[in-house]
């Protein structure tokens, strides 16, 4: 059992599915469309503003600029252009989050290419530790992001997801199968307390996984985030475990 006595919750926002101003209360870090798969200056002007009105960490979240398929069809990117489509989007949104920008989580097909390719994680990192240093790095727990990003010097923040459900080997499992995604606040109520509480996951078929997450992810495009989130929440308070942004 973990002594863990704090999480972050986060919810990527500013993507057009209407639940942001629900949900931004419930969290502590807000990954913030950037232009690739959904948002526009306006869409990120409104997301920074909910997030300053409630004590929420701003952070960029770049994708694909693939808005047809929100971001979640993985295409052939090199490892420089991944950096470059990286850095590019968080200059823009650092145009609007200023000083605030606290984080960068990557999104969709992007998120699982650099997390789990050592050429792209190596590029993304080794341009973020020259040109953003600063910045929490949010990255799959035990991917291959998280151990290089880790390497070159930058502060991660593992994450697990409360609303995916995970393979044996600690995988999400892919958004084709029927059974990735939990839409009941119950069971992501549950599954978050386990991640929490144990450091483990029970896989889809059944197995027990071992997972150290900083931070959980309830995804804002869900059917009813702001009900997993609150449900979470309560599962958290029974627990004595506090809710804030890691490294605060």
């Amino acid at each position: 059992m973990t002594s863990r006595r704090t999480i972050d919750l986060n919810c990527d926002l500013g993507e057009g599915a209407g639940h942001d101003a629900a949900v931004m209360p419930l969290i502590s870090s807000a990954n913030i469309a950037s232009g690739g798969h959904a948002g526009d200056r306006q869409s990120m002007l409104t997301a920074v503003g909910l997030a300053r009105d409630h004590g929420v960490a701003i952070g960029c979240h770049p994708g694909h600029a693939d808005p047809d398929h929100f971001g979640r069809r993985p295409l052939p990117i090199s490892p420089a252009a991944a950096a470059d489509l990286v850095v590019g989007q968080l200059a823009r949104f650092a145009t609007i989050a200023g000083a605030d920008l606290r984080h960068l989580k990557l999104h969709g097909a992007l998120y699982h290419q650099v997390g789990d390719d050592e050429d792209l994680a190596a590029a993304v990192s080794r341009r973020l530790a020259t040109d953003w240093p600063h910045l929490v790095l949010f990255a799959a727990a035990g991917s291959r992001l998280a151990a290089v990003a880790h390497a070159e010097g930058l502060q991660v923040a593992a994450e697990a997801f409360a609303d995916r459900r995970y393979s044996v080997d600690g995988r999400l499992l892919p958004r084709s199968d029927a059974n990735a995604v939990i839409d009941c606040p119950t069971t992501a109520a549950q599954q978050a307390a386990a991640l929490v509480v144990t450091g483990q996951v029970s896989s889809v078929a059944g197995e027990v996984v071992a997972i150290t997450a900083d931070t959980l992810c309830v995804h804002g495009d869900g059917v009813d985030p702001a009900g997993c989130l609150r449900a979470i929440h309560h599962v958290l308070a029974a627990n004595s475990i506090a809710i804030r942004h890691p490294f605060q």
